[in-house]
């Protein structure tokens, strides 16, 4: 997950617009590929979390589809911290949204044993939901400016309640994962607060390595769940 000052999705980018360049991060201080180096490389985090779990997410296919755009996430955010325009800042959004949007249907489907019509409607609701919380969020002190991305650790601990007696295991996977994400949210709503602390280095590196860990460790509870008794390979 990445994206500076900016939530989920492509924020309706205007086509003519694809080339405007943006400065959302403490440690850009120029245009140029590498204004932030250490945003660009900890991208390499997240394929490398994927390349780590391929194998083991052999023979469940929304695993490994999860895996496919955590890669996509790491090239994205790669793309938007050296390019820095509109365009990149589309490819950063969208994989995140992907792996959202799979996750959520993983978990409906296979996590809460649901229908797949009923982990679709779950999927489709997601939008209306971010739409409707994000300015509840963004009334938050430090965290507002992640007010899009709040919605996630939320849902992710309504599906660990949801499962705490049914799959207590699971559940505590999801726990974890929230508190992972809430943490590496304090790091991304951070960066600008603390940019002069860090001598313009910023903690936005932070938010990619937790990231790379937290959804890793998501794709990772739902391989154990599967492997628990879940519906291998639906």
């Amino acid at each position: 997950m990445s994206g500076g000052q900016r939530s989920i999705g492509t924020d309706g980018l205007n086509p003519l617009e694809l080339s405007r360049q943006i400065d959302a991060y403490c440690e850009r201080l120029g245009s140029g590929l590498w204004a932030e180096p250490l945003n660009a490389v900890t991208n390499l985090a997240f394929v490398l979390v994927a390349a780590l779990l391929w194998h083991r997410a052999r023979g469940v296919p929304l695993a490994r589809a999860l895996c496919v755009t955590l890669a996509a996430i790491g090239v994205g955010s790669g793309l938007f911290h050296t390019f820095a325009t509109a365009w990149a800042g589309a490819a950063d959004t969208l994989p995140i949204l992907v792996f959202i949007l799979i996750y959520i249907f993983a978990a409906t489907r296979d996590m809460l044993g649901q229908r797949p019509l009923v982990a679709g409607l779950a999927v489709l609701a997601f939008f209306p939901l971010a739409a409707l919380t994000t300015p509840l969020f963004a009334r938050l002190p430090l965290y507002g400016v992640s007010a899009g991305y709040m919605i996630v650790p939320v849902l992710i601990a309504g599906y660990a309640l949801a499962l705490a007696r049914r799959a207590p295991a699971t559940a505590r996977g999801l726990a974890i994962g929230a508190g992972l994400l809430l943490l590496s949210l304090s790091f991304r709503s951070l960066d600008a607060p603390l940019c002069a602390a860090t001598v313009g280095i910023g903690t936005h590196f932070l938010w990619h390595l937790l990231n790379a860990v937290l959804l890793g460790w998501m794709i990772v509870t739902y391989l154990r769940h599967m492997l628990a008794g879940g519906a291998r390979g639906r």
